[in-house]
């Protein structure tokens, strides 16, 4: 079918749905009176030409937030008499009710920006979603490209006109669709860290994919469907000025909760695999709770003091000030027996609720209001209430008393829990039995209704989580230890060694210890210690791992302590014998860590120093010099006992070595700390374990696979390394059957001699899954010495470097022709074909970037080089220029460092800071001398367009009258002002991006497409 076949098709199917086509909305003026006719019907009014002009200029935005906000509220106009009028945009009280149609082929012509868009939406005349439509065969991330293309032109329809309220695009080429959410620029572009927008396909209620365009419409398009997807299930995020799709899976589970409440039908509970957004899934739930006038209370349960905190600041992250803090358990009780509709949705500890619901418990003062009474005989009055109880991770701590409590308490409760790891008979632990009555022991016990199931299988599936990579270490020696014994300590220390930068990805991520009990952490944290002082003893160049701990202290009646360890079983245990001992262990390792990082813990205030820790985890992204405070170096392994191993995200975190017996939920767990899915330079969650428990692996991916059991482990696990390396070494043949085919060796210096783009684009794509693999294998730790001289043999590191570095100078010349066209094929140096294949290439410098190699390194490298004679060097200039070339972090400043290299003489030593000195005055006359060149092509001063260029780098901001005064003195008419502003930027922006270092330049995207 042709692009038009299916766009009619389409809205014959929209139509069915009882849409109304409108062929007769081509153009701007008609889509305006027409939302004009809905506006004055809607809103009972009659305006005058006059205020309709107004209230068009009034509601128009550029910022995409506002304009959705607009959409959701009741809005103030004044009119011209001075009255004002309140009205809504649409039916905001029952979308359902508001009129649906659709347009075609509407052409929007603004200042600098003619566009055409396939098929529009119109709720109540506002134009609400974008369908773009490509031929089969074309990727829909063509029709992505084209809409973030589209929204970067300047003067763009979605600034200046009615699109401004465009909620959603969808995108297919009939077999395959998507969508996505508008947004502003800043939150809307492809990158190669992240892959590239947000992007959902349609599920069924069983979590199978919907793609299908017909399919897609007959399900997702249904006028109140799409009414509820846009106005209940975008969430408009304050704090980031963005807007949020729910996932299909989790708008089940929130329309399962709400029926389930308005139907009063018991309680249920919600399968959804960690790392799926379940806080997000429960926010929404809470919030349309919020607005149920049966709910009394909707209270949402966690199990320690730092998840409180954690959901509490996701909530207040999704809409600012939902929820309120509540610092003990009067403050709980104050807010619960408040008729504030602020209370309505509290976040609290299972174990604040224990206590305000436990007899005996009173405030500590005695007041006017409620005397000395019990915190329980204060909330006497809400037992008859309808309460609602969310809980979180639903498999712990409400096993217990509390959960019973609860229910005798308020008998009208429903109970709902959250769980990515559900109890069933086989990993059940409380199985006690008095008399004839047995208490709950499972999830379904508790909660009885499993009410949406998203298992980690599927969410693998959908790529939102990451595969596993598991390594069971084997010790030395004949005599094996039985699964589930410890090896000797100094076995896995050795192990964890050898093995992390490789685990780690030469330490871009960072990995968790989790030990059997505290002790076993205070010996290993020493032995980390003893280990390393000896390595560097012996070797002036080790560079050791930085090792943090962290467990809980004896609690000595402090409560904060007490409470975290109610979900802390072993150390709780732990801590029961020798505390001061272990305490005192503690208070060395925390003041280790303020040495190191230059902070002030200590283990009175630990609450503070385990915060910090989980910061510097989650820090790793940064490079030490760009940290957010002062002596925030990052942490490359902790070790723990109980903590982290349950609700901590972190993406950096890759890796989980495991000296502890972990079995079914508590397994899955510990290991999904390592599956947040990042970019490519992170291929799966990695796994060591010195227990030999490999049963217990396949017995948890069983029990929680959900309905693929018999496919889990080929979901779940990734391929061992024996088939990686043999799909290393069929990428390589193809890569260099490749270059043969096009009359080339298939070597790297033979790449620069490829003729055309469409040779450049395939050797593009063919080296990058070579890469890729070689990436994946780098970081598996269970290679033979005889695997790694095959993967040598296929991809030798003289090799490997040389390729990706040409790989980089191909990428760039191929992206750098992809920005400029826009993916529309308008280049005119290309024809349509060959930028179709460029327009599909996904350039991810990510996995060109080595972690051992930065800024620092290099100038080492280069002081080095410059004090020895031929003779001395260890690597020549040309091997040194190899280096630097192939690592995308040197991208945007290959050439300087090049040039500079190529510079310097043999045997004239440099210190570092002299060549560093001298690199930056290099780097200083090459950016004058450009901008001299540019200066003169435009007829400006060099000075001129120095002190512009500046201005803008210190600020970060462009400044579109200072480029008015830049071209002031060429005395222009304001067209040709224009013309030429736009040739002088087409110059200046490639220039100021590479300059910024990574960092946005301030509206300077207007610019970046021109040309």
């Amino acid at each position: 079918m042709t692009e038009q076949q299916i766009e009619q098709a389409l809205i014959t199917t929209l139509t069915d749905l009882k849409y109304t086509y409108r062929e007769d909305i081509r153009d701007r003026a008609a889509l305006e009176d027409n939302f004009r006719s809905h506006f004055q019907d809607l809103n009972r009014v009659k305006l005058t030409d006059g205020e309709f002009k107004r209230l068009l200029d009034e509601i128009k935005t550029p910022d995409v937030f506002t304009a959705a906000t607009m959409l959701r509220e009741i809005n103030t106009f004044i009119r011209d008499d001075g009255t004002p009028l309140n009205y809504t945009l649409v039916n905001i009280k029952d979308w359902c009710k508001n009129t649906f149609e659709v347009v075609n082929q509407l052409r929007i012509n603004t200042d600098y920006s003619f566009h055409r868009y396939d098929v529009i939406l119109l709720i109540n005349g506002i134009p609400t979603v974008q369908i773009e439509l490509k031929t089969l065969g074309i990727s829909p991330r063509r029709a992505m490209q084209q809409i973030v293309d589209y929204k970067r032109d300047p003067g763009n329809g979605y600034t200046q006109t009615l699109l401004c309220f465009i909620q959603l695009f969808i995108v297919s080429n009939q077999t395959e669709t998507y969508y996505f959410a508008n947004n502003n620029n800043r939150h809307f572009a492809f990158d190669a860290d992240e892959h590239f927008l947000p992007i959902y396909q349609h599920a069924a209620e069983d979590n199978t994919k919907i793609t299908h365009l017909d399919d897609f419409a007959e399900t997702f398009l249904p006028k109140c469907i799409l009414a509820t997807t846009v106005s209940r299930y975008m969430v408009l995020v304050a704090s980031e000025q963005k807007m949020l799709m729910m996932r299909p899976y989790q708008i089940y589970a929130v329309e399962a909760i709400d029926q389930c409440i308005r139907e009063n039908r018991g309680n249920g509970y919600v399968w959804h695999t960690t790392g799926s957004g379940k806080t997000l899934t429960s926010f929404k739930a809470s919030t349309l709770l919020k607005l149920n006038p049966d709910i009394h209370k909707c209270l949402f349960v966690v199990d320690r003091k730092d998840l409180d905190r954690q959901t509490r600041e996701e909530f207040n992250r999704f809409q600012e000030g939902c929820v309120e803090e509540n610092t003990n358990t009067a403050a709980l009780v104050r807010r619960l027996v408040s008729d504030d509709y602020a209370d309505k949705v509290i976040v609290t500890t299972i174990q604040k609720l224990g206590l305000a619901l436990d007899g005996t418990s009173k405030y500590n003062k005695p007041d006017k209001n409620n005397g000395r009474a019990t915190f329980k005989e204060r909330l006497e009055p809400l037992s008859d209430k309808r309460m609602v109880f969310i809980f979180d991770e639903c498999h712990r701590s409400q096993f217990g008393q509390t959960h019973q409590t609860i229910k005798n308490f308020f008998p009208k409760a429903q109970l709902f829990g959250f769980t990515g790891t559900p109890i069933f008979t086989e990993n059940a632990t409380t199985r006690q039995i008095e008399g004839d009555v047995q208490t709950l022991r499972t999830t379904k016990d508790l909660f009885q209704n499993e009410l949406h199931p998203y298992t980690i299988t599927n969410a693998i599936e959908d790529k939102n989580v990451l595969r596993f990579h598991v390594d069971y270490f084997k010790p030395d020696g004949e005599n094996l230890p039985k699964p589930g014994t410890p090896v000797a300590k100094q076995a896995v220390i050795e192990a964890i060694l050898g093995k992390h930068d490789a685990a780690t990805g030469e330490r871009c991520f960072n990995a968790i210890f989790a030990t059997g009990s505290i002790n076993d952490a205070i010996e290993y944290y020493e032995l980390f210690k003893q280990v390393q002082a000896e390595r560097q003893a012996a070797d002036p160049d080790y560079i050791p791992l930085k090792v943090a701990a962290v467990f809980s202290p004896p609690a000595d009646g402090n409560p904060d302590v007490k409470q975290l360890q109610e979900d802390l079983p072993q150390e709780l245990h732990d801590n029961q014998q020798e505390p001061e001992r272990k305490k005192e262990a503690l208070k060395a390792i925390i003041a280790d860590y303020n040495t190191l990082y230059e902070t002030n813990h200590s283990i009175s205030e630990f609450d503070a120093y385990y915060q910090d820790v989980q910061q510097r985890i989650k820090d790793q992204q940064f490079p030490d010099r760009d940290l957010p405070r002062k002596g925030a170096e990052k942490i490359d392994i902790t070790i723990v006992v109980d903590m982290l191993l349950t609700g901590f995200d972190a993406k950096y975190l890759n890796t989980l070595y495991v000296d502890k017996n972990l079995k079914y939920h508590g397994l899955i767990q510990a290991f999904s700390r390592t599956n947040r899915v990042l970019n490519a330079a992170k291929p799966y969650g990695h796994i060591l374990d010195f227990r030999g428990q490999r049963d217990r692996v396949d017995e948890a991916i069983t029990l929680f696979s959900g309905a693929k059991a018999d496919e889990a482990k080929e979901i779940w696990l990734v391929d061992k390394a024996p088939v990686v390396i043999e799909q290393l070494k069929a990428a390589r043949k193809k890569l260099d059957d490749f270059l043969q085919s096009q009359g080339l060796d298939p070597r790297p210096e033979e790449v620069p001699n490829l003729k055309g783009d469409d040779a450049r684009a395939a050797f593009v794509k063919q080296f990058k899954e070579v890469q890729r693999l070689t990436t994946q294998l780098d970081q598996y730790t269970d290679l033979t010495d005889e695997q790694r001289k095959e993967i040598a043999k296929t991809l030798p590191k003289d090799d490997a470097r040389a390729f990706r570095g040409v790989y980089i100078e191909t990428a760039k010349r191929l992206k750098a022709k992809q920005d400029k066209a826009g993916g529309g094929g308008t280049d005119t140096g290309t024809d349509n074909t060959t930028q179709e294949v460029i327009d599909q290439l996904d350039f991810e410098f990510v996995l060109f970037a080595s972690a051992d190699i930065d800024y620092d390194y290099i100038m080492s490298l280069i002081s080095r080089f410059s004090g020895r004679t031929p003779d001395q060097q260890e690597m020549t200039r040309d091997q040194l220029i190899r280096l630097i070339r192939s690592d995308a972090k040197f991208m945007d400043e290959l050439d300087e460092i090049t040039e500079y290299v190529r510079t310097l003489e043999v045997g004239q030593p440099l210190t570092e800071e002299e060549v560093r000195a001298g690199y930056e005055q290099f780097k200083s006359e090459r950016h004058a001398a450009e901008l001299t060149v540019i200066a003169d092509k435009h007829g400006l001063t060099s000075e001129a367009v120095q002190g512009f260029v500046e201005a803008i780098l210190d600020r970060m901001i462009f400044d579109g009258e200072q480029l008015t005064d830049l071209m002031e003195p060429l005395e222009l008419g304001w067209r040709e002002r224009r013309e030429k502003e736009l040739e002088l930027m087409d110059d200046l922006v490639p220039l100021l991006k590479k300059r910024a270092d990574g960092r946005t330049i301030s509206a300077l995207d207007a610019y970046e497409q021109q040309g």
